[in-house]
């Protein structure tokens, strides 16, 4: 296992949760988590927006995890694993907690509470008792579109301060709360933007990586906007950016996963682009457009 503090930064991949038949498809699963791991990813999260994790059954989400690791224990690369979470009863979110302590992740990615939109007071408190509580660390997941409910800097450089609260995934939606949380944080408590089309401009900021829906696609070019980056190569991580600025865009023309989920079954890494209620299959429409760009990129690549 590693340490999860030294290790969230770069490209995280929010791993699609293959479905068949309404049933986990596990064929599927070790198929992606073979391909991405041998990809420059730098960890996955598991059962989240992107995984479809409010409609998986606990059962299933434990067997996610377990098969995961599996595939990457047997292909010698180990890169972490945190397990999403969310809910609106912190109680609840507790026992979560305990039952998911012995699993083989390295933390946790927590959304704020929805629906309930708690005080400032209310988000502090939650987030601190799930902190207290947790066997792994946390990154806090603030999404206020999502979430009807926005952390504010002031909170969240409070929470910044507690030792199992390591990191951020932002999707707050405001680049000038995002600046801001970037030049006031503590030293070792990480920013990942949560928004694709903002990846290259939140990294330009000073964001420590990205959590990359979109990066399912041409995961390396991903991978080099952040190493070039890195290298002060400035002109170089704008010119692999526009390589794949439109497909950030493209695979949220729908409710994602949906996008993602038909790319992956068109080109042959899923068995079937199966999403589950509430969540539908994209239009024919879009089906096209996805397919039209797969043959372009195919043939550019060729």
């Amino acid at each position: 296992m590693t340490d999860l503090r030294t290790h969230l930064h770069g490209l995280w991949l929010p791993l699609v949760t293959p479905f068949r038949d309404g049933n986990l498809d596990e064929t599927s699963l070790r198929r992606l988590t073979r391909h991405y791991s041998g990809q420059a990813v730098d960890g996955f999260i598991l059962g989240a927006t992107s995984g479809e994790g409010m409609t998986l059954r606990d059962a299933e989400l434990e067997r996610l995890v377990a098969i995961v690791r599996d595939e990457m224990t047997a292909g010698r690369r180990t890169i972490p694993i945190c397990l999403g979470l969310s809910g609106a009863d912190t109680s609840r979110l507790k026992e979560r907690l305990d039952e998911t302590a012995d699993w083989p992740i390295e933390g946790y990615l927590i959304a704020s509470p929805y629906y309930v939109r708690p005080s400032q007071r209310g988000l502090l408190a939650h987030f601190e008792a799930l902190a207290d509580h947790a066997a792994w660390p946390l990154a806090l997941y603030n999404i206020p579109y999502r979430c009807a409910v926005n952390i504010t800097n002031q909170t969240m450089l409070r929470l910044a301060e507690h030792p199992n609260i390591v990191g951020l995934k932002d999707c707050g939606a405001s680049r000038e709360q995002s600046i801001a949380l970037l030049r006031d944080r503590p030293e070792g408590f990480r920013v990942l933007t949560g928004e694709d089309a903002n990846y290259h401009e939140a990294l330009v900021d000073g964001a420590d990586g990205g959590i990359v829906l979109s990066a399912h696609v041409e995961t390396a070019t991903f991978a080099a906007v952040y190493a070039e980056l890195k290298r002060g190569n400035h002109d170089a991580a704008q010119t692999r950016w526009q390589e794949v600025a439109e497909l950030t865009r493209l695979l949220f023309t729908e409710p994602s996963p949906a996008p993602a989920k038909h790319w992956l079954w068109r080109s042959g890494l899923i068995d079937s682009p199966e999403v589950r209620l509430p969540m539908v299959e994209v239009s024919s429409e879009l089906a096209a457009t996805i397919d039209r760009e797969i043959e372009r990129r195919t043939k550019v690549a060729a």
